[in-house]
């Protein structure tokens, strides 16, 4: 058969040895044109997504109802960060929005009145009005205590003390003429009936005749009569003296009040509903002066009624609850919520206790994120969202409605509450970006009518950037901007080159570069506390490099271990010599922060027969449906080959041996079929080359993912052992853009201690493995089902055969 040095240059006949130049593209530290990043340009937009900027700046520039933004890609991308920015460049053209406030309505005051004031004005309005009070309270009691006050008050008292005496005295003379007599009581006016200047004793009235009882009788109810007639008239003198004396007040009231009050409705004569509540609260401070009176001294024990805060208590409902306050923002606000709980969102009214109850008004209503990005942009991750109870509901119901609606949770639970506020609601005038996962977009599409009618622009956010000069220097950028704003060291231009090389990893393609900024800058930040440690003055390509080894290093105890129990040979892995129906796949562990590859022995079995190929792995329950589907590809494969004009009398087995879970992916679909090919052939495969790649019915060999994790899993496995200079990997030529090696591996390729072929089809792969042209390989394996074939037959026919020929028939031929 040859060495392996003769049969590996046939197999490069048909297959791709690839260079070490085709394994990794290196970046030219020179070539960036920078001595370190403090050399780059300032940072300006969004790196590499020129659709998701498209998209954003056609959601932004649409004003009509509806064109909500949801912002998709993965986390770690920098969508967040990106959006922000992007946003704030745009909120700065654009002016300031209006402020709003929330005022007492004095005719309901559980019906707070909403005012909209020019950006920056609700703070002087809520000063002012303050201000107006204080003066109120300082100038109104010395108004209501001044001479000329006293003087018309006591002047109006002397009256009514005069008339009310004049209407007794006039009524005393008529009761006396009538032989009654009165006295004044606290209760009223009492009247019995007098004889000789004398009242009338109990004997006097016992001995008088009916006749003299029936007078008396009619002369008392007419005194009634006379007595509440002057009763009445009394009362009627002090119900206009009282109203002289409020009138009297007014006017006190209105010499401290009006002339502000005046001043205030002029300055806002262009804002109707500031100065239709100037007039409401000028009618409510005349209407309640008693409250501006100095207050009484407290009784003995019971003081706290009388505390500072108590006596401020009935004079809260002339303050102004400032909402929203735009005095300090240049341009429309842009606000990201964190924490979207319902009340945050929405706004919330807030309680107090007052002597064990809870109380509220207009003063206690607190804005939400919708009232701060109100004009402007609010920004939300949709899983934020969506975690709050009744968040995404009340978000949909303001944006569909148009306005902000603060109510209660509880009233909106149905729950039994007592009675609250039912504040005015403020108009909605804000673009909202969602932020999440492609995954939510597409169920709240599928599952929520409303969301395709408030969220009609997506914005897709790539994974992957082209790995050109553009895109290069704003990654570099990207870096510069790190560094000054965290007080960073800067990279030099090695240790930029290398950070690009890795982003063209964790893209897994040459062309590409990886958008995951979040992981590229957390390197950059592990790289500058080992520069740090060195006492560098720059961040060297060998921090950077130690900054990935301590990565992988942290994340990599699992993986030592199962590479351990290779070397042990307690994970049986051969990576030498050659065996019958066996091959060397390369499987890919997932440990949420960290992927690797290692290798997988996969085994087949055949036997005459008419089950096909049976796939263990899925018999038992472990094999996932694309792995499935892969290994069910195999029998297409296999009637496309080789059962054109025959049936396939064949029954195989498939088995990943010594896997312990779940498998998942067509990844090894074509190393199943090569060790179902030697297995049918009884060819031998060489261990020392490991296989990845998915194949179609048709034989060709398909692109799959991780390709240089599978690889370097297998490298490290061979240089444990020690290479040998015939180990090697398998990879669909397709992945060959994909390669972005570890540079040791890149080392050893060069100097022929490994290698890495690449082949279009399972022919260029048989040939690979086996050392023989696949047209040989092929013949054996039809000369193989046709022995399986006459086998079945002669089992089929009336005498059976003996026991020896049925043995002799099955058994497989001798190599060669």
């Amino acid at each position: 058969m040859g060495t392996f040095r003769e049969r590996l240059v046939y197999a490069d006949e048909v297959s791709r040895h690839l260079t070490p130049e085709e394994l990794r593209r290196t970046v030219d530290p020179g070539a960036l044109g920078i001595r370190t990043t403090a050399d780059c340009k300032p940072l300006e937009g969004v790196i590499g997504q020129p659709r998701a900027v498209s998209a954003l700046k056609f959601g932004l520039g649409v004003h009509d109802a509806g064109f909500n933004i949801y912002v998709s890609g993965p986390n770690g991308i920098g969508k967040t960060s990106a959006i922000r920015s992007f946003l704030q460049s745009e909120a700065r053209q654009k002016p300031s929005p209006h402020d709003w406030c929330y005022v007492n309505n004095f005719d309901d005051s559980y019906q707070p009145i909403a005012i909209r004031l020019p950006a920056g004005q609700a703070r002087v309005f809520q000063q002012e009005i303050r201000s107006l009070i204080e003066h109120v309270r300082r100038e109104l009691p010395k108004a209501l205590e001044s001479e000329e006050f006293a003087n018309r008050r006591d002047g109006l008292l002397k009256d009514l003390e005069i008339g009310r005496a004049g209407a007794l005295n006039e009524l005393s003379a008529r009761l006396e003429a009538m032989g009654f007599g009165m006295q004044v009581m606290p209760t009223g006016i009492m009247t019995l009936p007098v004889k000789h200047g004398r009242p009338l004793t109990e004997e006097e009235f016992a001995r008088m005749t009916e006749e003299e009882r029936a007078a008396f009788k009619a002369r008392s109810e007419a005194v009634q009569h006379e007595v509440r007639a002057t009763m009445k008239q009394v009362r009627d003198l002090e119900r206009r003296t009282q109203e002289q004396l409020q009138q009297l007040s007014r006017q006190a009231a209105m010499t401290v009040v009006g002339g502000l009050i005046e001043d205030l409705i002029e300055k806002y004569s262009g804002q109707p509903a500031v100065v239709s509540y100037l007039e409401a609260l000028q009618n409510d401070l005349l209407d309640n002066i008693e409250l501006f009176k100095p207050a009484t001294s407290a009784p003995e024990g019971i003081g706290a009624l009388f505390a500072p805060w108590m006596q401020d208590l009935p004079l809260r409902k002339y303050a102004v609850n400032v909402l929203i306050d735009n005095s300090k923002l240049s341009g429309a606000p842009v606000i990201v919520e964190s924490n979207p709980t319902y009340a945050n969102l929405i706004g919330r009214i807030e309680k107090e206790s007052q002597f064990g109850a809870l109380h509220t008004d207009f003063t206690m209503i607190k804005a939400g994120a919708l009232h701060r990005a109100n004009g402007g942009y609010l920004v939300l991750r949709v899983e934020d969202l969506l975690r709050e109870p009744y968040s995404w509901d009340g978000l949909k119901r303001c944006i569909s409605a148009g306005q902000i609606a603060i109510e209660d949770l509880t009233d909106r639970l149905g729950f039994l509450s007592t009675k609250t506020l039912r504040p005015q609601p403020i108009p909605l005038n804000v673009k909202v970006i969602l932020i999440g996962q492609p995954l939510h977009y597409q169920l709240l599409h599928a599952y929520d009518a409303d969301f395709a009618e408030l969220f009609k622009v997506r914005v897709d956010f790539d994974t992957r950037m082209s790995n050109e000069p553009d895109n290069v220097r704003d990654a570099l950028s990207l870096l510069r901007t790190l560094c000054e704003r965290e007080g960073y060291r800067h990279l030099t231009s090695a240790a930029a080159a290398k950070l690009v090389e890795h982003a063209a990893r964790l893209a897994e393609d040459q062309s590409k570069l990886s958008t995951h900024f979040g992981t590229l800058l957390d390197i950059v930040r592990e790289a500058n506390l080992y520069a740090e440690q060195d006492g560098a003055d720059y961040v060297e390509a060998h921090h950077l490099r130690k900054a990935l080894d301590q990565r992988v290093y942290r994340s990599s105890m699992i993986q030592e271990r199962l590479q351990e129990m290779i070397l042990r040979n307690m994970l049986l892995i051969e990576t030498s010599g050659e065996v019958v129906g066996q091959v060397n796949g390369l499987a890919m562990f997932n440990l949420g922060d960290y992927d690797f590859g290692l290798p997988s022995r996969i085994t087949a079995s055949v036997e005459p027969g008419s089950k096909g190929i049976i796939d263990i792995e899925r018999e038992v329950e472990l094999g996932g449906p694309i792995h499935s589907k892969g290994v069910m590809i195999l029998s297409g494969y296999l009637s496309n080959r080789y059962g054109q004009n025959k049936p396939l009398s064949l029954s195989a087995r498939i088995v990943f041996e010594q896997s312990y879970q779940a498998v998942e992916g067509d990844s090894a679909s074509s190393a199943e079929l090569y060790a179902l090919l030697s297995a049918l052939s009884c060819l031998p495969i060489k261990q020392s080359i490991a296989v990845t790649g998915s194949v179609n019915q048709h034989g060709e060999v398909q692109v799959i993912g991780s390709v240089n994790e599978k690889i370097e899993g297998f490298f490290d496995v061979c240089k444990a052992r020690g290479l040998t200079g015939e180990q090697g990997v398998l990879i669909p030529a397709g992945n060959v853009q994909h390669l972005m090696l570890r540079e040791d591996v890149v080392e050893a390729v060069a100097r022929g201690e490994f290698h890495v072929w690449a082949v279009r089809d399972v022919d260029e792969g048989l040939a690979a493995l086996t050392g023989r042209p696949a047209s040989q390989v092929h013949m054996q394996v039809e000369r193989r089902l046709k022995a399986f074939r006459h086998s079945l037959k002669r089992l089929a026919s009336p005498s059976g055969g003996s026991r020896h020929e049925r043995s002799t028939v099955a058994a497989p031929p001798t190599n060669g």
